[in-house]
């Protein structure tokens, strides 16, 4: 329910915010607040060592939450990449759109190359990434396969890829089985 409530709240003042800079310092702040008031122990180590020049973001995938953790931790120079499927989801789209998320497919080759160019372009234009390249998580605890997207942004727009951990949001919200 806090969830939901927090994520309307957010979704509710970033549709009236014109600035996107603003708009994920918002869901940032937020986020924030979710971890707290759930109880959810958050800390963040090492964001000092984040280059001063757009990068590229990788972080490990396992959790529901994960995306949520990245922006509370990240500053707000970031625009998530996304699987297509969150498409679907309606309020939850509306508000990653309206935080510069760019959606990728991940299914159909075609439509995943035409996606890739327009993230792509994006990064040339010096809007920082965060990817998960495990695309998903499943049930077994590992780090998965790695998809190639985030490494060919990274390579050919020149940035620095950046590793990101994230650690204990499987326990806080695991797959479902």
């Amino acid at each position: 329910m806090l969830f939901i409530a927090l994520g309307l709240t957010v979704l509710g003042v970033n549709l009236f915010l014109p600035s996107l800079r603003r708009r994920r310092l918002v869901a940032g702040v937020v986020s924030r607040a979710f971890l707290r008031a759930a109880g959810i122990p958050f800390t963040v180590a090492g964001l000092d060592r984040l280059p001063q020049v757009p990068c590229v973001v990788v972080a490990n995938h396992a959790s529901y939450i994960d995306g949520l953790v990245a922006a509370a931790a990240l500053p707000p120079d970031f625009a998530f990449v996304i699987k297509k499927e969150m498409v679907r989801v309606p309020l939850a789209s509306l508000l990653l759109r309206r935080l510069g998320s760019q959606f990728v497919e991940r299914f159909d080759r075609h439509k995943g190359a035409a996606d890739a160019r327009r993230v792509l372009k994006l990064a040339a234009t010096g809007q920082s990434l965060v990817f998960f390249p495990e695309g998903t998580f499943t049930e077994i605890r590992q780090i998965g396969r790695f998809l190639g997207g985030a490494f060919t942004t990274a390579a050919r727009s020149d940035m620095p890829v950046v590793a990101m951990a994230i650690h204990g949001t499987r326990d806080v919200m695991p797959p479902e089985p």
